[in-house]
């Protein structure tokens, strides 16, 4: 059986936890921060986990 290719593109967004979950960064922090509030960024900083409904395709794409 040949090897499975991983998807760059999720490998350099997407980091596999211990427990099997995913972690992701937030949207909207790439760019035009000045108008956004210090809050707001603060929160859109911190990673979280990947909702369940997107798990299996993150898990087709990092098959290793």
């Amino acid at each position: 059986m040949p090897k499975l290719k991983t998807r760059k593109a999720a490998i350099k967004r997407y980091k596999k936890t211990a427990a099997g979950n995913y972690l992701r960064r937030h949207a909207y922090k790439g760019h035009l921060l000045m108008h956004k509030s210090k809050t707001q960024k603060r929160k859109l900083s911190r990673t979280v986990c990947v909702s369940p409904s997107d798990k299996k395709p993150i898990k087709l794409m990092l098959p290793y």
